[in-house]
C-alpha cells in the first residue's frame, strides 16, 4: 500500500477556533511552535537551536560596501557547502545572505563559484580539508588555495560553536536571508539523538555557521574601495538560489 504525508499548519484546521489558538499557542514552548502550529518535523531529543525562525529570518536586502564580508566552506564529495555573512560591526550582528550547495563536483566548480561572489572576500574552511586527498594525492586545503581561493583554517571546537551560534541566534546577533532555503532546511532538522549526541547528518551549512561563528567573523574584509562606486566584486544577496538544483 502506498503511502504518503501532508504537512498542514493549524490555519487549515477549521475546527480550531481563533481564541482557542491562541490559547494553545500559549501554552506551547516558543521552540516546538513551528512543529505544533506548522508541521515542520522536530526529531530527536529536540533542536540543537531551539529558535522561533521568525526571530532569525529577514528579507534580503543589498549588503552595503561598509560591511564586512566573510565565507564558510565545508567540503567533501556528496556534499560541498558554502555560507557567507555580512557583517554590520557598529551592532555586532551577522547576517548569513547567501550559500553554495553541491555535491559531485570537483574542487574547481566549487572554487568558482566561490569567487563569483567577489574574489576579495576571505573565507574559512573545515580544518579535516587538510588530512582530505583527492585521486592525485593532494591535500584539499592546498588545492582550493592554488585554485586563488584567500582561505584559512577554521576552529572546529563542536559544544563552543554551537553554544556561540545559540548565544548569537537568541540575543538577535545573527540574521538569515529568507532565501537560504538549504540552510533553512538543514537547520530545521538540526538536532541531538537520545544520547545527547548530535545527529551527523544533512549539516553542511550547520558546521559552516559555526566555522562563521568562531573564526569567520574576526577574519571578515570590507569590500576594497576601488570597488564600491561599480558595486563591483560579487552579488550582493543571494540572488542565485535554484529551487531545482541538486539536494
Amino acid at each position: 500500500m502506498s503511502k504518503f504525508a501532508i504537512q498542514a499548519e493549524w490555519s487549515e484546521t477549521p475546527h480550531l477556533s481563533v481564541d482557542a489558538r491562541e490559547q494553545l499557542l500559549a501554552s506551547i514552548p516558543p521552540n516546538q511552535r513551528d512543529s505544533r502550529t506548522k508541521g515542520i518535523p522536530q526529531l530527536g531529543s529536540g533542536a540543537i537551536y531551539p529558535v522561533d525562525e521568525a526571530d532569525i529570518l529577514v528579507d534580503p536586502f543589498q549588503i552595503p560596501d561598509w560591511m564586512a564580508q566573510v565565507y564558510a566552506l565545508d567540503v567533501g564529495w556528496n556534499r560541498t557547502a558554502a555560507l557567507w555573512a555580512a557583517i554590520d560591526r557598529d551592532n555586532d550582528t551577522a547576517y548569513l545572505y547567501s550559500e553554495h550547495y553541491m555535491g559531485n563536483e570537483k574542487p574547481p566548480v566549487h572554487a568558482a563559484a566561490i569567487k563569483a561572489r567577489g574574489e576579495w572576500i576571505p573565507g574559512v574552511i573545515d580544518p579535516a580539508s587538510r588530512g582530505r586527498t583527492q585521486t592525485d594525492g593532494e591535500q584539499l586545503f592546498n588545492q582550493y588555495k592554488q585554485l586563488g581561493l584567500t582561505i584559512t583554517v577554521a576552529n572546529n571546537a563542536v559544544e563552543a560553536g554551537l553554544y556561540e551560534v545559540w548565544t548569537r541566534l537568541s540575543t538577535g546577533r545573527l540574521k538569515v536571508f529568507k532565501t537560504l532555503q538549504h540552510w533553512l532546511r538543514e537547520f530545521r532538522i538540526y538536532r541531538r539523538d537520545e544520547k545527547g549526541k548530535v545527529v551527523k547528518e544533512n549539516d553542511h551549512l550547520m558546521d559552516c555557521t559555526r566555522y562563521l561563528a568562531m573564526t569567520g567573523l574576526s577574519a571578515a574584509n570590507v569590500r576594497p574601495a576601488d570597488l564600491w562606486a561599480m558595486g563591483q566584486g560579487g552579488n550582493r544577496f543571494q540572488s542565485d538560489y535554484n529551487p531545482f538544483s541538486n539536494f
